[in-house]
């Protein structure tokens, strides 16, 4: 089927495991023979019981219980083979989904920051957990079910031509039927699964949002209009979902009835041919029952539409981050110096989110070595784009960006940014230790360069006060600490990688006037002799810099010193001025 397309693509995640894969056939193989072969046996007693009934012979015992012990192997063979086959499978699924998982998580690191900035997390998110298993579910049931139920079927069909071939036509009018079903019914509820799969990712993202955001709605009361967004959502994954489950959920009763028409078909002129002495008894018992076993493969076919087609739709989620475009690399990469000085060059950048709206237009500035840049201005003006464009989160349209000569351009990224430690405004902390957070800015650090980090950062006594020091488990959530105790351990995050350039991003925005001089102590001490780029809203913080460079629409539209820039009267001393009449009221 055209619409189940995507899932041709989860064959080459099978492909490694293709001997366990082979077993699984065989097995399956063996299920079905051993499936097909129990309506024969199961009908020879009966047939040597009406016979002997017939003549008037006393009934044959010895027969009947090698037919019985026959009828008790084959149905051994079945479960047996059932068996093995169910898990081996499993164990194959789950070996290819483990190699899905990977692959999406080595794309997703691949993946440039535009990427983010342009989907929520949440249907990230969806898509790694909720698609994946979707995937995972359809192919270990589908796998097995349809090669399964087509085999049962072909077996089935075989005998019934052998016991009698105008019953055989008779019955097999049902699978041409149902096939036509399957098709028109497919064609009409795809469209409605995809629609259900981006709704639950959407949903997905909304709960992901709101949960981060949920203080912030406490504290504005926005509970309501929360609560409407998410029945808004709910609402739209529960009509495609209603409407996708109806729609595929007709399959069943209408191939069911094919199968009572044959059925009747097959009772009336299979009861004749009994009469007239064509088949006997137990033939006619058993293509009845392989009626059944046709009609329920059929049924186990359209069963596993919905779930095909939900996977399809989940699948075809998945490859799109898969075939998103990554962030392109260099054929020839300059290789970062052993001596890096960090001179900083922006020569006539150009740069632009999007084509017909330029942001950054002909930025010209020259940072030296072991000088404090401070990057003031109003929101928009381009401050944390121009730290994107530095960091290569961005390529520049035009010009170009150097660092000691070099152009970044011509480095790999993950050099680029090995030069680099960043304090955010955001502060992040994952799931684990106190030690384990800083060092995450330097992997292989001893226990002493984890403390000395700490020290440095103005953070060694606050985690010495904590119940478990070091070894202090922080939170999922990271609320188990203070913003400014966070903030200074991401100093010390920063102080342990030992960055060539360092950049704080409204590091100290969030915090008490105590705490700010805290942190901007730290800050000065990992700031001695390294570049630093400062971006801060509060200009007392950065009088001292070596360079304010003044952005406004992106484009620098005053650059010096505080002193320098404050005599102009300009635009700096304006914006100067009135944080510091705001501070005195």
């Amino acid at each position: 089927m055209k619409n189940l397309s995507s899932l041709k693509r989860l064959a080459s995640y099978l492909k490694p495991y293709k001997v366990g894969f082979s077993f699984v056939l065989l097995f399956t193989v063996g299920t079905v023979i051993f499936n097909g072969l129990l309506p024969y046996v199961s009908g020879l007693p009966t047939t040597e019981v009406a016979k002997n009934l017939a003549q008037g012979q006393p009934l044959n015992f010895d027969y009947i219980k090698k037919t019985l012990v026959w009828i008790f192997i084959v149905g051994l063979g079945y479960g047996v083979s059932q068996l093995l086959a169910g898990i081996l499978i499993t164990n194959v699924v789950q070996s290819a989904m483990k190699d899905l998982r990977r692959d999406i998580e080595s794309k997703i690191n691949r993946l440039p920051v535009s990427y983010f900035d342009k989907n929520q997390q949440g249907d990230v998110l969806s898509r790694v957990t909720n698609d994946v298993d979707a995937v995972s579910g359809a192919m270990q049931q589908a796998l097995i079910g349809i090669f399964n139920a087509v085999l049962s079927i072909a077996i089935a069909v075989g005998m019934m031509f052998y016991i009698n071939a105008v019953m055989a036509w008779l019955a097999i009018i049902m699978i041409p039927v149902s096939l036509i079903i399957s098709k028109i019914v497919v064609s009409k509820s795809q469209s409605h699964f995809n629609n259900m799969q981006n709704a639950l990712g959407e949903l997905n993202g909304y709960v992901q949002e709101t949960m981060t955001g949920f203080s912030v709605l406490k504290v504005y009361g926005r509970e309501k209009e929360a609560l409407e967004g998410f029945k808004e959502t709910n609402h739209k994954l529960q009509y495609y979902g209603f409407r996708a489950a109806f729609i595929s959920g007709l399959m069943m009763p209408l191939v069911q009835l094919t199968a009572y028409l044959a059925y009747i078909m097959v009772a009336v002129v299979g009861g004749f041919y009994v009469m007239s002495g064509v088949i006997v008894v137990g033939q006619l018992q058993a293509f009845i029952q392989y009626i059944w076993q046709i009609s329920q493969p059929m049924g186990n076919i359209t069963q596993l539409s919905a779930v095909l087609q939900s996977a399809s739709a989940s699948a075809k989620r998945v490859f799109e981050i898969l075939d998103e475009q990554e962030e392109t690399q260099n054929e020839f990469n300059l290789s970062v110096p052993e001596t890096v000085h960090g001179e900083v060059v922006f020569e006539n950048v150009d740069f632009s989110y999007a084509p017909d709206k330029p942001l950054i237009e002909n930025l010209n500035f020259t940072v030296k070595a072991g000088q404090t840049v401070a990057i003031v201005g109003p929101t928009g003006a381009g401050k944390t784009t121009l730290i994107n464009l530095l960091m290569r989160f961005y390529d520049v349209s035009a010009g170009a960006i150097k660092i000691d000569g070099l152009d970044t351009k011509q480095m790999a990224r993950s050099d680029v940014r090995s030069l680099f430690g960043m304090v955010l405004q955001d502060a992040w902390l994952y799931e684990g230790t106190i030690a384990d957070n800083i060092r995450f800015g330097k992997l292989d650090a001893t226990e002493y360069e984890v403390v000395d980090a700490a020290k440095t950062a103005n953070v060694d006594h606050f985690i010495r006060t904590m119940p478990e020091g070091y070894d202090m488990l922080i939170n999922a959530e990271g609320d188990n600490v203070s913003l400014g105790q966070k903030q200074l351990l991401t100093i010390a995050r920063a102080v342990i990688s030992d960055p060539k350039i360092l950049i704080l991003d409204e590091a100290t925005s969030s915090v008490d006037t105590r705490l700010e001089a805290l942190i901007q102590k730290a800050m000065d001490k990992v700031m001695e002799n390294r570049t630093s780029f400062v971006i801060a809203h509060r200009l007392s913080t950065i009088r001292d810099a070596d360079l304010i460079l003044v952005m406004d629409k992106g484009s620098i539209i005053e650059q010096g010193n505080h002193l320098e820039l404050l005599a102009k009267g300009g635009f700096y001393a304006n914006l100067y001025n009135s944080q510091f009449s705001e501070e005195a009221e």
